[in-house]
């Protein structure tokens, strides 16, 4: 039994060689593998989509590969622990990637050696508030109480970054209130938590849940007059809107997007890093099953991550797959 990766701890504990860089690639694994996913909140769409991804690994390797999805606080401690080798894959918002290749931001002075399997689904960033809250803009935030989201989340680093852009001191000027999502909309539903920011798929099983119960007693408010100074900290961003049928919302609600990447170590080996970029694909179908956001898991994008570089047991799957 091997498990892909480096040491790790607990039940996740790694044996075996790393990939050497060099040597053929079979895309084929024929010893039994077990691997450990790093998702996100419960009621996320990457804790979702993990549990797909565990299965149809499985069914795509006749049980060679057994994956195991794991709930986190989602990015940045996904890749702290990634290249901790407590998880051997890792969901990723393609801004706290872009930071870890790079070593800014949380991972200051340190280039992370993680490698991209493929660019997936984009996220979409709900800022959204209660309608007697008062708020009508990020800077309204000031003196509210807000969910910046899980700690060393990357929903909390577009948190800080949209509250900075928009002159609010994330430490000072809110009461910060550093919740899963779960947690989160308990506090929107009975009152104790004035706003939330949330980076998401569509839909967002939660978010589904705050408009279904509360309707209009909350709103999303505008954030893309912030979009210029985010792109000051990191080129990630992008507009985009959420269409209005997502939430049943009057309008489409234009957003800030960012894309998510599916992230391993740079030394894992070849195979396995090729069979897993190629069963995202071999299996999308049932993945959009699972949360809709898959539809956007595409050969169109897979290979757009620079700056974070693709594995090479990666580029060969997407070789293989003709992606462009």
């Amino acid at each position: 039994m091997t498990i892909a990766g480096g040491a790790g701890c607990g039940g996740r504990r790694s044996a075996g060689g790393g990939d050497t860089g060099s040597g053929a690639i079979t895309c084929t694994v024929d010893k039994d593998t077990r691997l450990s996913i790093a998702t996100g909140n419960a009621t996320g769409v990457y804790y979702a989509l993990g549990n797909a991804y565990a299965l149809q690994l499985k069914a795509n390797t006749g049980n060679k590969v057994q994956a195991t999805a794991a709930e986190t606080g989602a990015s940045v401690q996904n890749i702290q622990q990634l290249v901790a080798g407590e998880y051997q894959i890792a969901f990723s918002l393609f801004d706290t990637a872009t930071d870890a290749v790079q070593g800014k931001a949380s991972f200051e002075g340190k280039k992370q050696p993680v490698r991209a399997l493929a660019r997936i689904y984009d996220n979409y960033t709900h800022v959204v508030v209660r309608a007697d809250a008062g708020i009508n803009s990020v800077a309204d935030m000031k003196g509210k109480r807000i969910s910046t989201g899980s700690p060393k989340s990357g929903t909390e680093v577009i948190a800080q970054r949209l509250l900075k852009a928009a002159g609010v001191d994330p430490d000072k000027d809110i009461t910060p209130q550093r919740l899963d999502l779960t947690k989160t909309i308990d506090g929107m539903k009975d009152g104790t938590i004035d706003g939330l920011v949330w980076s998401g798929g569509l839909p967002t099983p939660a978010v589904t849940d705050l408009f279904t119960t509360m309707g209009s007693k909350v709103k999303f408010i505008e954030v893309t007059p912030l979009l210029p100074k985010l792109r000051e900290s990191n080129e990630a961003y992008q507009d985009g809107s959420i269409p209005a049928a997502t939430y049943r919302t009057a309008t489409d609600i234009p957003t800030i997007v960012v894309p998510n990447v599916l992230l391993v170590k740079e030394d894992l080996d070849a195979n396995v890093a090729c069979v897993l970029a190629k069963t995202l694909f071999d299996k999308r179908d049932d993945l959009v099953k699972a949360n809709a956001a898959a539809k956007g898991i595409s050969l169109e994008t897979a290979r757009k991550t620079d700056p974070v570089p693709l594995h090479r047991g990666a580029k060969e799957a997407l070789d293989r797959l003709g992606a462009k």
